[in-house]
């Protein structure tokens, strides 16, 4: 019995120190000196799955070495603190107002118009126009009853333009909204070399103004009693099928009314590149929607109206034919009307001494041989006249406001 305890006790001793020595064995083996520096592999096997390689924290064995004092932090003034021999920014948290300040925000100075941006800061004194100066002050009771001709001068041929209205200096294009009754009404400019058209004039017969009505008369010309006339020419504007830019108007008024002085305007543009305040207004009785004809005024602002001046008023009439303004209805009547010219213009007193004038067939201006102006002309519009001047303003000739020839 004795000797079987003590086999048993022998056993039991050899397997405790056979436990011992593995057990220093394992400690050992996972000790890791700060000489060291690199881990275990077996320390990888508790790594959780998914981690990122090359993290920078992973799972170690605790150990018994002794706790090495961590160098000091030393601190960048900049804002950064020094540890280990990384520099790492003492507060990693972004700031939280990522906003631009107030004050650096862009000033909403930009608006659109017509497809333009254009600044507010940027007042152009002809972009801001009076009410004044938008509609004439001519009624329609000033207009004197056609006589015969396709116009009548007005005020003595000087527009009705406000001297502020006259300093414009840029170019512009403004457009009365028709009315209730579908009616255009002022179309008011300042004409310049940019406004006119590059290119054809587009179709303009989708444009029905008030009081259209299609009628055909053999003795009219172009056989159609009734256009679709621009308040601003096309030549000037490149205005195309613009319906508060199109009134019903006679073939006689559009072309033997209106064009003439829409030609005189464009040609004086064309050679001096200059601006000219320009106001067509159609004229109505009552709530006819045929217009009794219209105002036209222009005035060259480079020259004080010397190249370009006039105020007259032209007729929608057509000879041989009866207009039903109410309604745009039309009958052909016989003649019955005086071929008396009217004209409002001033006439100088004839006098037995000829003398002589240099005029501008373009323009229609008459100038003394001094006058400034002669020299500005082109060769091929500069015309030399002797004679009284009585007969050149029967032809529509006006004397020149600058040098007063008469």
């Amino acid at each position: 019995m004795k000797s079987r305890f003590s086999r048993f006790a022998a056993l039991s001793l050899a397997a405790l120190l056979l436990f011992c020595s593995c057990r220093t064995e394992q400690n050992t083996a996972d000790m890791v000196t700060p000489s060291d520096g690199i881990p275990n592999e077996s320390d990888k096997i508790g790594e959780t799955v998914g981690d990122d390689i090359g993290s920078d924290t992973e799972d170690t064995a605790e150990t018994d070495l002794p706790e090495i004092a961590e160098p000091l932090e030393t601190i960048d003034p900049n804002g950064s603190t020094e540890s280990n021999g990384k520099t790492e920014p003492t507060d990693k948290t972004e700031p939280t107002d990522k906003t631009k300040p107030t004050d650096k925000t862009e000033p909403n100075d930009k608006t659109e118009s017509n497809g333009k941006t254009e600044s507010n800061n940027t007042t152009e004194p002809n972009l801001t126009v009076d009410s004044d100066d938008f509609t004439a002050d001519i009624a329609l009771s000033d207009i004197p009853e056609y006589v015969g001709e396709p116009y009548a001068v007005i005020h003595d041929n000087e527009p009705l333009f406000s001297e502020e209205a006259k300093r414009a200096l840029s170019s512009f294009e403004l457009y009365s909204p028709r009315d209730e009754l579908g009616r255009c009404g002022t179309a008011y400019a300042c004409l310049a070399p940019e406004l006119m058209p590059t290119e054809k004039r587009e179709s303009i017969g989708s444009v029905k103004p008030s009081g259209w009505q299609t009628a055909r008369y053999d003795f009219v010309d172009g056989g159609y009693l009734y256009n679709r006339c621009h308040l601003i020419g096309f030549q000037l504007a490149g205005e195309n099928a613009n319906p508060d830019n199109l009134i019903t108007g006679t073939r006689y008024m559009n072309t033997e009314g209106m064009l003439p002085f829409e030609n005189m305007t464009a040609d004086y543009i064309k050679e001096t590149s200059s601006h000219v305040l320009y106001r067509v207004t159609p004229m109505y009785n009552g709530d006819e929607p045929v217009a009794r004809g219209v105002l036209m005024e222009a005035y060259s602002l480079s020259d004080d109206g010397d190249g370009i001046e006039f105020c007259v008023f032209c007729y929608n009439v057509q000879p041989g034919v009866s207009i039903h303004y109410a309604t745009g209805d039309s009958e052909a009547v016989t003649e019955n009307i005086s071929d008396t010219a009217q004209t409002s213009e001033i006439i100088p007193e004839q006098t037995s001494v000829s003398q002589t004038y240099i005029l501008n067939t373009n323009t229609k201006k008459i100038h003394v041989p001094s006058c400034s102006a002669v020299s500005q002309m082109k060769e091929e519009n500069k015309s030399e006249y002797t004679g009284d001047p009585t007969d050149l303003v029967l032809r529509g000739y006006s004397a020149c406001k600058k040098c007063k020839p008469f």
